[in-house]
């Protein structure tokens, strides 16, 4: 698996960070070219044919050039996949007569707009012919990083010290890096670690207030500055979006994350079970603070640690898992308010959160979409894993 870590170049001075920042704006100037040459193309290829980079007006070296024809490339090649996915299983799924679920997702495909994306941050990702690495040197610093043929007989050796983070990386240093303005990314292959079959299943809730609630009772806590994901989305919600402050916050709630998901214990644990969450704000209207909540952020990091530790991860459909009573198994929609869950069945009282933790963690019973009709969670029915008590509707209970 490929992983990246970052080391800062603030220890460049003004002359080679100018260098940096001129090289990047114009990278990012013949990206947004190509951008829009490629966007009237039917099809796409990953490597660029003349006739198409002849057309782009920059001062970098042709080689620059032809890099950021093929970053531009694979940008709008993903930006347009997922809807190239969904014409081909409309058409598999005309072939095979499914033609009400070919209806459905045409009627998607077609009410789904792609729009040309916008290049205003892409970091260019430079390979061995611009770089050279030099991790071996005498001075003060950890490692030299040189950047040639760029373009304008440009060259830049740019000094970095190496982080706790960077150590950590038990894998093979690759040749090629992303650039920034304030840092560089280098990229490791770090051999797979063999799934673990021992241990644990670990079911985790993912919330707003309290961002990890866990089944055997671990919650996400205050950092040592007093900070939680919750404050941090509240202050950046107050910051003006695209500036200096509001990149800052950013920032961060990206160290928070990482963070916090380090802080778990995971070491007999074999499996993760965590809510699969789709379409989180699609439909609904939302609050200015919502819309800077990060499902994906912590789901991405959790993955990503639960892969170097060999844990398994597993997403399930999240439907009544906070409505059920972890004890007894009694789903009923007035079970829980807010924070609180109290079941209306057994008694049991518990904080929200981690009730729906304990239940992820549980190997219940898939209920299909069918089910889901039947078993109406306003009058209440029973869900149990299949050697405790049959899934079964119960409008007797208040």
């Amino acid at each position: 698996m490929i992983r990246s870590s970052k080391l800062s170049i603030k220890f460049s001075n003004k002359e080679k960070l100018g260098k940096v920042d001129l090289f990047i704006e114009e990278y990012q100037s013949v990206v947004r070219q190509f951008v829009e040459l490629l966007w009237k193309e039917d099809k796409v290829k990953s490597l660029l044919p003349e006739d198409i980079t002849s057309k782009v007006s920059s001062w970098l070296s042709a080689r620059a050039i032809q890099c950021a024809g093929k970053q531009a490339s694979g940008i709008v090649r993903g930006t347009r996949a997922k809807q190239k996915k969904r014409l081909y299983k409309i058409n598999d799924f005309n072939k095979r007569g499914m033609f009400k679920k070919a209806r459905t997702l045409q009627k998607i495909y077609d009410e789904t707009k792609v729009s040309m994306p916008i290049i205003n941050t892409v970091c260019p990702e430079l390979d061995e012919r611009f770089v050279k690495q030099d991790f071996q040197n005498t001075t003060s610093f950890d490692g030299w990083i040189t950047l040639s043929s760029l373009g304008n007989r440009i060259k830049i050796p740019i000094p970095v010290k190496q982080t706790k983070h960077f150590n950590q990386m038990n894998g093979t240093r690759l040749k090629g890096i992303r650039l920034n303005k304030k840092w560089i990314a280098f990229n490791f292959d770090i051999p797979d670690v063999e799934k673990r079959t021992k241990g644990s299943v670990l079911g985790i809730d993912i919330g707003k207030k309290t961002a990890l609630s866990c089944s055997n009772g671990a919650t996400s806590k205050e950092d040592i500055h007093g900070w939680t994901l919750n404050k941090i989305i509240d202050k950046l919600s107050k910051k003006k979006k695209g500036s200096n402050e509001f990149k800052r916050v950013q920032t961060h709630r990206t160290n928070h994350v990482n963070w916090m998901v380090n802080q778990l214990n995971l070491n007999d644990v074999k499996q993760i079970n965590i809510e699969k969450i789709k379409y989180l704000r699609k439909g609904v209207r939302t609050n200015r603070k919502l819309s800077h909540w990060t499902y994906t952020e912590i789901f991405d990091k959790l993955k990503s640690k639960s892969d170097e530790l060999g844990v398994q991860v597993n997403e399930l459909n999240p439907a009544y898992t906070s409505q059920r009573c972890s004890v007894c198994g009694w789903v009923r929609n007035d079970n829980r308010k807010g924070k609180l869950f109290k079941c209306k069945s057994c008694g049991h009282t518990q904080d929200a959160d981690l009730n729906a933790s304990s239940n992820l963690s549980l190997n219940l019973p898939p209920l299909s979409k069918a089910e889901r009709l039947i078993l109406k969670n306003r009058n209440g029915f029973y869900w149990n894993i299949s050697d405790q008590q049959p899934i079964v509707a119960d409008t007797q209970l208040a």
